[in-house]
Order: C-alpha cells, then sequence, then structure tokens
C-alpha cells in the first residue's frame, strides 16, 4: 500500500484551460525536482563540499504529488522526475507510483526520469511498473578513470550496469552527456557509437553558468555548433523534425542509424518555443532555467490553500515567464546563483 492509496481523486481545480505564458508559449511540460541530494559530485554541476537542504525545508511525497497533480489538472502532459539525484529520495517509487494514476486515466501522457544511473540497476523494474516508459542518463564519458575525475569518485560500471538493467526492464534510454572542452571532446563520436550500439540515442549538452562550482567554466565551455560541423566532416547528419517535449534538436547519424540530440543554451537558445517549467524540491516554481524568477508554491499550500488557490498562484507564476534566459559563458559569475542540483535538472 502507498500514502496515495487512500486518497480520492481531487476534482480539476479549474475548468482545464491551459497554462499560457505571458508570451503565448502553452507550458505542458514539469520538471520536479524531488531532492537536492546527490550520491555524485560533478565538477560542472556541484562544488565538492555541498550543503544540503534541511529536511523541514523539503517538500514531503504528499505535497509532490499534490502540486503535480494541480499541474496535471491544468495540462501537464509531461513529467519529468529529477534531483539532484532522484532514485536517492526515501519513499521515491511511492511517489512515482502515485503519479502513475494520472498515465491511467490517461490526463498525464509521460512520467519520465533523469537519473546519474548509479541506483538504476535496483529501480528499473519498479520504474516499468509503474508506467515510466524511458529514463534519461548522465554519462559524459566511457573512460572510468575520467568518470571518477568528473564525478568525484563515481563508478561508470554502476552506471552500465544500469544502463543494461533499465534496457531488460523495457525502458527506452537515452544518454545525456555534457560536452566538455579538454574533458570529453575527442571522444565524443565513440559516445555516440556506444550509445547507438546499444539503441540508446544520445544528447550533447553545452555545459551551463549556474551556481558557483570550484572551476572555471569557460575553460571546459564547447560549442555544439563546432561539435556539430567536426561530425559532419566524417559523418552525414539528416535533420529530424522529432520531439520529446524538451530543447533538443535531433539528427539521425546515417553511419550509425541512431539518433544524435544537441542542447545548446549558449551557442543557439530554444527559447521561443519553450514549454517548461521547474519545481523545486523546497516548492519554488522557476519558470526559466536562466533566471531568478521564483513562485513559493510551498508556502501556498502550507497556508492550507484551496486547490483553486493553488492553481491560481500555479497561474500567476507561468504569466509572468521570462521571454528567455540570460546565460553568457564569458561572464565571470553565475547566470543565477543556485545550481542545477537545486533547481532539478
Amino acid at each position: 500500500m502507498t500514502p496515495y492509496d487512500d486518497i480520492a481523486p481531487r476534482p480539476s481545480p479549474v475548468a482545464a484551460a491551459p497554462l499560457v505564458d505571458g508570451f503565448g508559449r502553452t507550458v505542458s511540460y514539469l520538471r520536479l525536482s524531488v531532492t537536492d541530494r546527490c550520491d555524485l559530485r560533478c565538477v560542472y554541476c556541484m562544488a565538492e563540499h555541498m550543503t544540503f537542504l534541511p529536511k523541514a525545508e523539503v517538500l514531503t511525497l504528499e505535497e509532490l504529488d499534490r502540486i503535480a497533480s494541480a499541474f496535471v489538472a491544468l495540462g501537464t502532459r509531461k513529467i519529468r522526475l529529477t534531483g539532484g539525484e532522484p532514485l536517492v529520495r526515501k519513499g521515491m517509487m511511492d511517489l512515482v507510483r502515485g503519479l502513475g494514476r494520472h498515465l491511467a486515466t490517461g490526463a498525464l501522457k509521460e512520467l519520465t526520469l533523469t537519473t546519474n544511473g548509479t541506483r538504476l540497476a535496483e529501480f528499473a523494474p519498479d520504474l516499468a511498473a509503474a508506467g515510466v516508459r524511458r529514463v534519461n542518463v548522465s554519462m559524459d564519458t566511457l573512460k572510468p578513470d575520467l568518470f571518477r575525475r568528473l564525478t568525484r569518485g563515481g563508478d561508470l560500471g554502476k552506471v552500465q550496469a544500469g544502463v543494461a538493467a533499465a534496457q531488460a526492464a523495457g525502458l527506452s534510454v537515452k544518454i545525456n552527456a555534457v560536452a566538455l572542452k579538454d574533458s570529453n571532446a575527442a571522444e565524443i563520436p565513440e559516445l555516440v557509437r556506444w550509445a547507438h550500439e546499444r539503441g540508446c540515442d544520445l544528447t550533447l549538452i553545452e555545459t551551463m553558468p549556474m551556481g558557483e562550482v570550484d572551476a572555471d567554466r569557460t575553460d571546459e565551455f564547447l560549442s555544439l555548433r563546432d561539435v556539430r560541423a567536426e561530425l559532419e566532416s566524417f559523418w552525414t547528419l539528416e535533420d529530424l523534425p522529432l520531439s520529446t517535449g524538451g530543447p533538443a534538436r535531433y539528427v539521425r547519424v546515417a553511419e550509425t542509424g541512431g539518433r544524435l540530440g544537441f542542447i545548446t543554451p549558449l551557442s543557439h537558445n530554444f527559447c521561443e518555443s519553450c514549454n517548461r517549467v521547474r519545481l523545486t524540491c523546497t516548492g519554488t516554481l522557476h519558470t526559466c532555467l536562466g533566471q531568478e524568477d521564483a513562485t513559493d508554491l510551498r508556502a501556498v499550500i502550507r497556508a492550507g490553500a484551496t486547490d483553486a488557490e493553488l492553481a491560481e498562484a500555479i497561474r500567476g507564476g507561468v504569466d509572468a515567464k521570462p521571454k528567455g534566459h540570460d546565460f553568457q559563458i564569458a561572464r565571470k559569475a553565475p547566470a543565477v546563483a543556485r545550481h542545477m542540483s537545486t533547481t532539478g535538472g
């Protein structure tokens, strides 16, 4: 029995009018962070010695479910669970199973997950049973020593075993890799081959200036425009109209038969078509990854708000969604002070 089995379905707080921001963009995708904690310390994501949030500031599983369900009632069709590392959150599968009820009714089209893969072998069968059909796994290199350095102690073998376990459970797997000029740039073609040989898509991501970390990101920034040009010198890249609901632009690599995505917040931003908002594990709604906008939904629900009042607060936050981010890699200070692990990846 889960904490949600005895909860009667809540009525829709409004008559399902879509969430539309002030620039006419319909918001249908919620990235829901369940924790700021992680069992890795990736150099571009976190400082080595992080101070994590006290438990009282983090939403309970029931509060996460309530806010996510309010988004579903307001037209959200895709929820991605993130962190930190979502699978380190105690009771995580209770939340996944609880949100799965929206898949069963058809109100939610997709419930998915981004993970570092370290615990995926343990949880993959349960995720599949709860209605999750695909996961994103972060893996920036195929070199165990480099992986250990980039993650400050991670075990590449555990991540690759997690990928295999997820596929064995029937989950579709996409590999995410942050492109780093002095670390993994030379092995990007091999990452592509590795993923495509296993039937996985691969998405490359430009490093983003979020939060203070121990290194200067300008040293490692690699433009994916340049990466694509390099790949096209020996492969045939065919543009695809595919969209998975996120910011990636996809191509098919003719020589491997697989799909390759590019997420380019700096070299080619995607703000004009942004359909996403993020909810942190503290209940703060951020409608732009690269701006300091914030709506405190934790305060709303802990003040005893009705469903209608919660819906009104969500609409107000979405209506104020900025036109675009302010990422500039050359700027020494981060575009936003919060770390990606706090915002939700």
